[in-house]
């Protein structure tokens, strides 16, 4: 028998739905950078759903050195970014999928500044909760002004992110029992593997890696596309990976992302069974692939890249994502 004690444990609005009710049961020992330190220094009280999404964008951006913008949609990023600060992160993210940017979580893996806090108000943009690792000491006070203009907003404010998480395992409460698994703390899975006659570009490899980097924090069957390090296309929980390729062409097509001129890569977090997604992406204009490999039939998906003159490399490391 597993006994839950929620004494302590802070009640919700509700849970998934609004029939259901909730709870949020902090770490009391969670280091910084984690949701169970997080202040919330404004906005309604926070929802099932919020910390859920909360907890997705978090994850994703803790993991990149650049100043990144990660926006969350029912779990899955619908935008991701980087940008020369988090201003230029968010204006990038944002613009990768401004329909699901609507009500999203938006976190940053930097301080939160007016400047972003201003532009994100004065451009009505509607936005869930924000996550930051903390605001600038110089501009507190402006930015909690600016903030508070948009009181609903819930922010939170969740401190350093220099250090991950120590947490080894996580669980699953299914009928009946309890799944534990170790936490998927990789990326790669060790060196890099070319498999195609043409090697990818610098300026391809650079966007193969952000892009393998999101598709592990996407709901598999994960489809990424991305152009100078920001999301252009996401393709998400399908049942087949052509469908997610397909879906996330028709993203990109969706808000003018197209470029024919500037080349746009593709990121698969499991391996291709059969060369039709690799031949949609063709279709979709993709340059460069990066996946995991490890299919029967991967000489048959190798040699369809080939005849398509993408570049295709293979990471050896799968990221489902359920």
């Amino acid at each position: 028998m597993i006994t839950i004690d929620l004494a302590g444990a802070e009640k919700l609005r509700y849970g998934e739905n609004p029939h259901q009710k909730g709870w949020f049961l902090p770490d009391s020992n969670a280091p910084p950078g984690t949701l169970g330190a997080a202040r919330q220094i404004q906005g309604k009280e926070m929802s099932y759903n919020n910390w859920v999404d909360a907890d997705a964008g978090l994850e994703c951006v803790r993991g990149f050195e650049k100043p990144a913008c990660v926006m969350v949609k029912h779990a899955n990023p619908c935008g991701v970014a980087f940008g020369c600060d988090i201003l230029d992160a968010y204006s990038a993210a944002y613009t990768a999928d401004p329909v699901s940017a609507f009500g999203s979580v938006v976190a940053f893996n930097r301080v939160l500044g007016a400047d972003t806090a201003r532009y994100i108000v004065a451009n009505k943009h509607f936005t869930e909760v924000i996550v930051a690792p903390s605001i600038f000491e110089n501009f507190e006070n402006e930015t909690t002004d600016v903030l508070r203009q948009k009181e609903n907003i819930r922010v939170l404010l969740v401190g350093s992110l220099s250090r991950a998480p120590d947490t080894k395992y996580q669980t699953k409460r299914i009928i009946g029992g309890l799944l534990i698994q170790e936490n998927d703390t990789c990326v790669f899975g060790g060196k890099l593997k070319i498999v195609t006659d043409r090697k990818p570009t610098e300026s391809e490899e650079r966007n193969l890696r952000f892009a393998f980097r999101v598709a592990k924090f996407v709901k598999s069957n994960a489809i990424v596309f991305v152009r100078d390090e920001r999301t252009v296309g996401i393709g998400a929980g399908q049942m087949n990976r052509k469908n997610s390729v397909r879906i996330a062409a028709e993203h990109m097509n969706e808000f003018g992302l197209t470029s024919p001129n500037t080349d746009t890569v593709m990121a698969s977090d499991a391996f291709f069974p059969f060369r039709d997604g690799i031949d949609a992406a063709a279709e979709a204009g993709i340059t460069a692939v990066i996946q995991p490999g490890g299919s029967f039939r991967d000489d048959e998906v190798i040699a369809a890249a080939n005849e398509h003159g993408m570049a295709m490399i293979f990471t050896g490391m799968r990221h489902f994502r359920h």
